[in-house]
């Protein structure tokens, strides 16, 4: 029997990265997982994997189309997890928008709202819809993926920072409203090789190489082997007494901040 086995895990934005170690890491453990992503292919592909290399663990997996920046998608995500495996115990909020960079003075409206949409509105819509049914229950788990570009607020990213940093307080917020239910709600701030990583390296590769050379453990994370198991830590039963808090799973790197060295013209 895994540490969660029976229980139900709904991951967002599972299609890559962190979404899909998250998601491997669940399963692995017996969960019953649904990979929400907005790209069917690489959705369906997870899902897919999962069934065939944890089945033996009882693990499920179920692939359900959604676009995070759209409310009736993140409720129907809800409505469809329960309708196929009949609760939803588990919430990892990791859809991220990402990758924009913006001088605060020269930041639009439109680009703000389209980050708080999918790094915001996401977590909040689906926090709410996934409730009854933790309360209901008397049990829950809610992770929300955090950064922390938003908690030492790097230039350049303020879309990011602070839609970010506003997910996170909510986080916080359901911890202190839902924690008589017996619904923990923690925030996990990762440093992985994720696709957005990877890009970032492309980008400004001398802030990427600073980043890592200031970090105690020297690499970027693997999604799968060294995120997944505080997601599945913070999942599980072992966390009952754990709540509110921001862990940071990223090789030290939180200790000293990072050496964010790109600039942008005037």
């Amino acid at each position: 029997m895994g540490r969660l086995s029976g229980r139900v895990a709904i991951v967002t934005g599972a299609g890559q990265g962190v979404g899909l170690g998250a998601a491997r890491a669940l399963a692995s453990e017996g969960a019953k997982v649904v990979c929400a992503n907005r790209s069917v292919d690489k959705g369906e592909a997870v899902a897919a994997g999962i069934r065939e290399d944890f089945g033996a663990t009882g693990a499920e997996a179920i692939y359900i189309e959604t676009d995070v920046s759209q409310r009736e998608s993140v409720l129907a995500l809800v409505e469809g997890t329960v309708s196929a495996f009949g609760s939803a115990d588990i919430l990892v909020n990791n859809a991220t928008a990402t990758g924009g960079t913006s001088r605060l003075e020269s930041m639009t409206d439109a680009a703000m709202e389209s980050y708080m949409a999918v790094n915001y509105y996401a977590s909040f819509w689906a926090m709410q819809a996934v409730f009854p049914h933790m309360k209901a229950a008397g049990w829950g788990r809610i992770i929300t993926m955090g950064s922390l570009n938003g908690i030492n607020a790097h230039r350049y990213t303020g879309m990011y920072n602070g839609s970010k940093e506003a997910a996170r307080s909510l986080t916080r917020t359901a911890a202190v409203e839902w924690g008589r239910y017996g619904i923990t709600s923690n925030a996990l701030c990762p440093f992985a090789a994720t696709p957005s990583w990877q890009g970032f390296e492309k980008f400004d590769p001398e802030s990427a190489r600073a980043i890592v050379e200031g970090n105690p453990i020297r690499y970027a994370g693997d999604p799968e082997q060294d995120i997944g198991p505080v997601v599945v830590f913070l999942a599980s039963d072992e966390s009952r007494f754990v709540t509110g808090n921001t862990i940071h799973a990223d090789g030290g790197g939180h200790i000293n901040g990072v050496g964010w060295r790109m600039e942008l013209p005037e």
